[in-house]
């Protein structure tokens, strides 16, 4: 029962973090369910495996319900989806069929590498903290940029926010378009992440709460206090400014790198 309620107030963390951060719920559940998985001793082996997976299909539903609520505030900019989004589908293709190639503990190793690489990047490259002035995606960002964003988003369960937002930060975006954006792009790499990690984990996986690598018994308490989280989010959370959005944004990063550290 405790691990039960545990879950449900994690899952509305999930969705606050999507509205706010564009994080589609990845950067919570991944390390959530590695630990609870590790901690019940079944598919022993698996459990960063199934954190992945589980985390993709999440997004689905927390970065869907978020785009459209977000499309509807008038957040989402055309030139900050299109084409990266279908670079980034591409890219997730190769993710997920990459992460079936790997190691437990290496893909739980490759998630904490990601992390702080992510981090000393937005704290010590400039254009992040501070917003520099707006320019356009280079075609070679596009043609390069996209696919490796898909990739590692899949690979890791992440959704893509962490190289999707900086990425957009330091072509002159403002948080609040970055964060919207980042939740829209996050779409295609969960539909496309989840799917393949069903089919790759068909046999591999036993038990009634399985769908390939995807435990569904979380997935539905996921999901169903996710989307509580969005709404509490949209609704009662106060608005802050550009500069320490971005600051924030950091310091929640920090706070993944220790949970899944631990």
């Amino acid at each position: 029962m405790v691990d039960i309620i545990f879950v449900l107030l994690i899952g509305v963390v999930t969705g606050m973090t999507t509205i706010v951060f564009g994080f589609g719920g990845g950067f919570v559940v991944v390390p959530l369910v590695y630990h609870l998985v590790t901690a019940s001793g079944e598919q022993p082996g698996q459990a960063m495996h199934i954190a992945v997976a589980t985390s993709t299909a999440v997004m689905i539903f927390t970065a869907g319900y978020a785009t459209f609520a977000q499309w509807r505030s008038g957040n989402l900019l055309r030139e900050t989806l299109v084409p990266l989004i279908f670079y980034i589908g591409m890219g997730a293709v190769l993710g997920a069929f990459a992460s079936s190639l790997l190691a437990d503990g290496t893909v739980r190793l490759l998630f904490v590498i990601y992390i702080l690489v992510t981090i000393a990047d937005c704290l010590f490259r400039p254009g992040f903290l501070v917003k520099p002035v707006r320019a356009a995606l280079s075609p070679s960002t596009l043609l390069i940029g996209g696919p490796l964003i898909g990739v590692i988003a899949t690979l890791l369960g992440v959704g893509g926010s962490v190289m999707t937002v900086p990425l957009l930060r330091r072509h002159g975006f403002e948080m609040r378009h970055c964060v919207s954006s980042a939740n829209a792009l996050s779409i295609p790499v969960a539909v496309v992440g989840a799917l393949m990690y069903v089919g790759l984990g068909w046999r591999e996986m036993t038990g009634p709460h399985y769908l390939g690598y995807v435990n569904l018994a979380l997935l539905g308490q996921l999901v169903t206090s996710g989307v509580v989280g969005t709404v509490v989010a949209r609704k009662w959370l106060p608005k802050v400014n550009d500069r320490l959005h971005a600051r924030i944004y950091v310091l929640l990063l920090i706070l993944v790198l220790i949970a899944i550290g631990v």
